[in-house]
């Protein structure tokens, strides 16, 4: 039946017009675009992920920047604790030279004094926006290490970050000191405890029975002390052995160490104990056996084979951040004095283990800087790994839009004589009426 009301075929040309008219629109998008999905609308599921990708894109590359910071903070400190080692080995060299008896030991002590200024001076000038790897004297908590972000970690339960912690590595010259009173050590926290505290605590006994003192460092938490936190020892020693008071200590910094931050009870310990056996050594008392040695994270115990008649007596004592100074990692080379033939000897045996503490701290940062460096190349790599994912989802694939492209310009053009026909189909109704 033909009709002049209705028009079937141009109601379906249309329809084929109109569809075609839009894929050739969204094929023309894709190629303008470079996008198969460039909103919601295309595909909710797709673009969401894309977005969400996007987003971990951009954090990657924050962290990047990051890890360049981060990177070259630490390598400035390593380059510094290099040339601290290098200037350290100049001085043992000095040192060495002032063993022999036919020597100016005063123009090698100046020489040693230039060098550790000079040291001094590296370890000053050893920071990178405003941030020094080399000093550690600060004693709030957590100050003792700098956290570099490394990394955005995304699963079930949402998004958080991790970083790369570096330790600082103090290398600084100046003294540490204690000056005030003793804190109560009853009651007061980070204290010591044991034998060994409040009260003088004697050593005696006999040749096969000991009478040891044991005191161990007290802290408020596991596994650290608060920063500042000054620990001495003095001793009270009468005649026998000793010959008098030539081992008595006249000033609480005669046998110390103060903590710094990251410092554990062990380290603390420790260095009580160096600091003991160093004093020892030096009044020249190392042969009657009265040593201090570390028998647990956080214990002294101090031995000796003695008699009552030694009259040998230890008391341990803490003290506050405010009666307290921190001093560098290298403070016993203030200390080191070669002009005499005893301050030479003693020298030698202290320069060897300042030499290591400089190559402990430069093979530290070297570690940390690989790990920043290797981090670093990881995120470079992850982020190209995560643009090409995305770019999979949503970029157009310009080869098949333009042969797309090509065939839907051929159906539009086919679909508008298809059109054109079928709108001329009533003109042939008026060859019945004539």
């Amino acid at each position: 039946m033909s009709s002049i009301l209705t028009n079937n075929g141009a109601m379906v040309a249309l329809q084929t017009l109109q569809n075609i008219n839009k894929s050739l629109g969204q094929t023309q998008s894709e190629i303008s675009t470079g996008k198969s999905v460039g909103s919601a609308k295309d595909n909710a599921a797709v673009w969401a992920i894309s977005k969400q990708m996007e987003s971990d894109v951009q954090g990657f590359k924050a962290i990047k920047e990051s890890l360049a910071l981060g990177e070259s903070t630490v390598a400035v400190a390593r380059n510094a604790s290099e040339t601290v080692t290098d200037l350290l080995t100049q001085i043992k060299g000095k040192i060495v030279a002032s063993q022999e008896d036919n020597v100016d030991r005063s123009k090698i002590q100046a020489d040693i004094v230039a060098l550790r200024d000079q040291i001094g001076a590296v370890v000053g000038a050893a920071q990178f926006n405003g941030l020094n790897l080399l000093s550690n004297k600060e004693t709030d908590a957590g100050s003792g290490s700098v956290d570099i972000l490394a990394s955005l970690d995304r699963s079930a339960s949402g998004v958080s970050s991790s970083s790369i912690s570096v330790g600082k590595q103090d290398l600084g010259v100046e003294a540490s000191s204690i000056n005030g009173t003793p804190t109560a050590l009853a009651t007061a926290a980070n204290n010591v405890t044991g034998e060994g505290d409040a009260a003088a605590f004697a050593i005696a006994g006999n040749a096969t029975t000991r009478n040891d003192a044991v005191f161990e460092i007290g802290t408020t938490a596991a596994d650290g002390v608060e920063a500042g936190q000054g620990y001495a020892i003095t001793i009270s020693a009468g005649a026998g052995a000793f010959g008098g008071t030539a081992l008595n200590t006249t000033d609480l910094n005669d046998i110390k160490y103060v903590a710094r931050d990251g410092d554990t009870r062990a380290d603390v310990a420790q260095g009580l104990a160096d600091s003991f056996n160093e004093y020892i050594k030096e009044k020249g008392f190392e042969d009657t056996g009265v040593q201090a040695t570390v028998t647990d994270a956080g214990e002294v115990t101090v031995v000796g084979a003695l008699v009552a008649a030694d009259g040998f007596s230890i008391a341990v004592n803490s003290y506050g951040s405010d009666d307290t100074t921190i001093g560098g990692g290298l403070e016993k080379l203030s200390g080191i004095d070669v002009s005499s033939e005893a301050g030479s000897e003693a020298a030698l045996d202290q320069i060897e283990g300042l030499i290591q503490t400089a190559i402990d701290s430069s093979a530290a940062f070297g570690s940390s800087q690989g790990r920043i460096e290797t981090q670093s190349d990881f995120i470079s790599k992850l982020s190209d790994s995560l643009k090409s994912g995305i770019g999979s989802l949503v970029d157009a694939n310009m080869e098949e839009a333009s042969a797309r492209l090509q065939a839907l310009q051929v159906q539009q053009q086919l679909a508008t004589q298809s059109l054109s026909i079928a709108n001329q189909a009533p003109q042939s109704i008026l060859a019945l009426f004539r």
